[in-house]
């Protein structure tokens, strides 16, 4: 009888479990308590990261069973605003990243996974919880504590197509904001990481700012917030549980560029059990993973004690690079004083409260209403 591999959430990192396990001959259940893939989403943009290595991503995602089926467009381009409002335009040779869509809906990166998962062989048990899983198996089912929430506005625009990022903490504390434009559609949002519950007012100064800067033309406009968890987890295994993903902690605490990280996650999950030893799980994320969280956790503890000042030198650099691309591999990947630094920025990252624990009654932000609804994301229509 083929082996069964037990997955559940059918994120980004399941379905990169569940294609590993039917391209290594067993057979993958993925187990989704949702009624779709994507349900977080609502049609967002977020980036595929292209800086961490040497190679394209893409070619990294086919070589281990994962083909982009998916709408994506490589963008070598990007512009930043520091918090005087100058304009940086950073350009890399190679894609600095590639834009996709996120949620249930034709051509985004979850409808594209789950239909390639489905081609393969891979069995969906949607509208199914799977609360235990006593032969062992992979939980990656989304974030498990909140560390930062982005929030803001989908929607369609006839405006020409662009990547654009602020750095302010008028606009986003200890965050950045982004304008992304591909192909008549847009997101704006603010992406926090600290004042939660004003995260109204931040968003507003974001369209604001934007508006000024673009003038970006927003139809049919839908609003959108969700959060996610920044830390390198020490181990990501329980037993023969594997845990990948964000319910792992894989994410980039610098600025939350982490699908790469889940896609990765889910990959070494399943190579680790078709070999019949959850033992070595540890070992290949840490191998492929292990620094490149530990610098971003650095990178994020620093990135805060910067204030607008800081903000604004380091946006300058990215600017004046010859290669931005380069420029970002070496950010996030040097530092011999920045491992020595990780131990205590590490603890310090782990003490701090949960921001769920303090919501406040009645407060209509993303953070309040996703305790009240138990889930991570939730969308409302409003105009902004």
């Amino acid at each position: 009888m083929t082996p069964t591999i037990e997955i559940v959430g059918a994120g980004p990192a399941g379905l990169a479990a569940a294609l590993t396990t039917v391209r290594g001959g067993s057979r993958a259940v993925v187990f989704e308590r949702q009624a779709e893939v994507g349900h977080r989403f609502h049609g967002d943009f977020q980036g595929i990261e292209n800086w961490t290595t040497e190679g394209d991503v893409l070619e990294e995602l086919e070589s281990m069973g994962v083909t982009p089926t998916f709408e994506y467009t490589p963008f070598h381009e990007s512009v930043f605003y520091d918090p005087q409002g100058r304009e940086h335009v950073c350009r890399s040779a190679e894609p600095l990243f590639y834009l996709v869509r996120r949620g249930p809906d034709p051509g985004t990166l979850d409808q594209g996974l789950k239909d390639q998962a489905l081609a393969s062989g891979v069995e969906f048990r949607f509208g199914e919880a799977k609360n235990h899983l006593p032969r062992g198996g992979i939980v990656v089912h989304g974030p498990q504590r909140v560390d930062a929430i982005a929030a803001g506005y989908v929607f369609e625009t006839d405006c020409a197509d662009g990547a654009f990022s602020a750095v302010s903490d008028r606009l986003a504390p200890n965050g950045y904001s982004y304008l992304l434009v591909c192909r008549g559609k847009g997101t704006i949002a603010s992406c926090l990481f600290n004042d939660f519950h004003n995260e109204r007012t931040y968003v507003e100064r974001t369209v604001e700012f934007f508006w000024d800067k673009t003038g970006i033309s927003m139809k049919n406009s839908r609003r959108f917030g969700g959060y996610g968890n920044l830390f390198a987890p020490v181990s990501a295994r329980k037993g023969r549980l594997l845990y990948a993903g964000e319910a792992a902690g894989f994410q980039d605490a610098l600025f939350g560029f982490g699908m790469r990280y889940a896609l990765l996650s889910g990959h070494f999950a399943a190579l680790a059990l078709l070999e019949g030893s959850p033992e070595e799980y540890d070992s290949l994320w840490r191998k492929r993973l292990g620094n490149l969280m530990k610098l971003a956790i650095v990178n994020r503890a620093i990135y805060e004690r910067l204030g607008d000042s800081g903000y604004a030198r380091l946006v300058g650099s990215i600017g004046r690079a010859d290669d931005a691309r380069d420029w970002m591999k070496k950010y996030y990947g040097h530092g011999r004083l920045k491992r020595l630094l990780y131990p205590l920025v590490r603890r310090q990252f782990s003490s701090r409260a949960d921001p769920l624990d303090g919501c406040i009654e009645g407060c209509d932000c993303t953070l309040c209403r996703c305790k009240l609804a138990g889930g991570c994301h939730l969308q409302e229509r409003g105009k902004p």
